[in-house]
């Protein structure tokens, strides 16, 4: 068994990697000002979110009322700050695969607005959908008891976002009771618990908590407290409702900030605003600094490698001796330090990881715009892991557009993708809590 602090280690790790390639400031920028304009489907689209719903259909099948509830919620829906918040899955913080997750619940919880994630073999992007799901006439999985944000509306509804402080699970002091993992947030417990049962049309009673893997408990909250009981839930406890996963755990980035692990600047600007009110907020980002010449040592000197003309080149050849030196790599030869570096950047540089987990969680603009700044934005890809990284991520966006136009099972790209991910050692359905 491995020691709790390893375990929150891990789980913090894991979130932190999240803030740094989730949900990058150029998304919330271009989302927040879409939202400001009251275009919610614009903010969806700048945020990555494909809109499989309709409201004038909505509106003829189940009337205008229900309609302009739901187009309220829309305007109001932050969809960077719900990816900020979607649940993840380990060790890279990827999008939790298969899930429908209820976002709000109207005509008395027959009709919910849902948010869809693409199964593991189609995530190219990162991309994730919002729907509607209807009880009497389902499309799609049914919604998710543990994974729902239909009673924790500040983690996407923009209007809602300063309840994050309270709800967070970060105002009690006290330890963690013996036995269970750290970072639950027991404090909340009861006060979560009695709103799921209010929601379940319920006075009083019991709820399960998902700890992970086959671990659940039982609650019965009575007032201000909550007694903890390890029954197996099994027969008439599994009928119980669920405490959902947001309120089970303390929020990561309320653990990031304990932990100093990251500051308030580099949360999303709704969450540090509720977390950290008298921590000033930054606004535009600043462009990235120019790149400077990177020394090498050629020849029993010291050369400089830098972005001439768009392209990367040597600084201190001249342009005869380069064309002797590509003469001499065309024959076999051994070329000189200053083009064995500018082949290494071409086919395995340091940045390719940042490169790989950008394309992973989606930026692709992000991903560019560090290929552009390590080799020019004018430089022809050489073989190797920047070029195959980029290649792969294109053939994974084909793979995603014929999951979302029906038209891939489990896709062509499965046995690669599957291959590729092994050899990276990364195990895609671990819970990151």
């Amino acid at each position: 068994m491995r020691p709790r602090n390893a375990d929150g280690e891990s789980r913090l790790c894991c979130w932190l990697r999240v803030r740094e390639y989730a949900v990058p400031p150029s998304m919330i920028e271009s989302a927040t000002a879409r939202r400001a304009d009251g275009d919610w489907s614009a903010a969806c689209a700048a945020a990555r979110v494909d809109i499989e719903l309709n409201l004038r259909v909505l509106a003829r099948t189940h009337g205008t009322e229900l309609a302009a509830r739901i187009r309220a919620d829309l305007r109001h829906l932050a969809p960077d700050l719900l990816r900020w918040h979607l649940p993840r899955i380990a060790p890279d913080g990827l999008l939790r695969p298969g899930l429908t997750i209820s976002l709000a619940r109207y005509a008395g919880g027959a009709l919910h607005l849902v948010v869809r994630t693409p199964p593991a073999w189609a995530d190219a992007g990162q991309r994730f959908s919002l729907a509607l799901w209807d009880r009497y006439a389902p499309s799609g999985a049914r919604p998710d008891r543990r994974f729902r944000l239909d009673l924790h509306r500040h983690l996407w509804d923009a209007r809602r976002a300063g309840e994050l402080r309270e709800r967070s699970g970060g105002d009690g002091a006290g330890e963690v009771p013996a036995g269970l993992p750290r970072g639950c947030a027991v404090e909340r417990w009861p006060a979560e618990a009695a709103l799921l049962l209010r929601a379940e049309g319920q006075d009083a009673g019991a709820v399960t908590v998902r700890l992970g893997g086959r671990r659940r408990l039982t609650l019965r909250p009575a007032g201000a407290t909550v007694r903890i009981t390890a029954e197996p839930v099994r027969g008439w406890a599994a009928a119980l409702p669920v405490l959902p996963d947001a309120a089970t755990w303390v929020l990561p980035d309320l653990a990031l900030l304990r932990a100093g692990l990251i500051t308030p600047d580099r949360l999303h600007p709704l969450v540090a605003a509720a977390l950290a009110p008298d921590h000033p907020t930054g606004g535009t980002h600043p462009p990235p600094p120019a790149a400077d010449p990177r020394l090498v040592e050629c020849r029993g000197a010291v050369h400089r490698i830098g972005l001439v003309n768009g392209v990367l080149v040597p600084l201190d050849h001249g342009p005869d001796e380069l064309r002797r030196e590509e003469l001499l790599v065309a024959l076999t030869g051994t070329p000189m330090a200053c083009l064995q570096a500018i082949d290494e950047a071409h086919r395995g540089p340091a940045e390719l990881a940042d490169v790989r987990a950008r394309l992973d969680h989606g930026d692709a603009a992000g991903a560019l715009a560090v290929v552009e700044a390590l080799l020019g934005p004018d430089a022809l890809l050489r073989s190797g892991g920047v070029r195959e990284e980029l290649e792969t991520a294109v053939l994974r966006r084909v793979t995603h557009g014929l999951y979302r136009a029906g038209l891939a099972g489990r896709g062509p790209l499965r046995d690669d993708q599957d291959r590729r991910r092994a050899h990276r050692g990364r195990p895609r359905h671990a819970t990151t809590r």
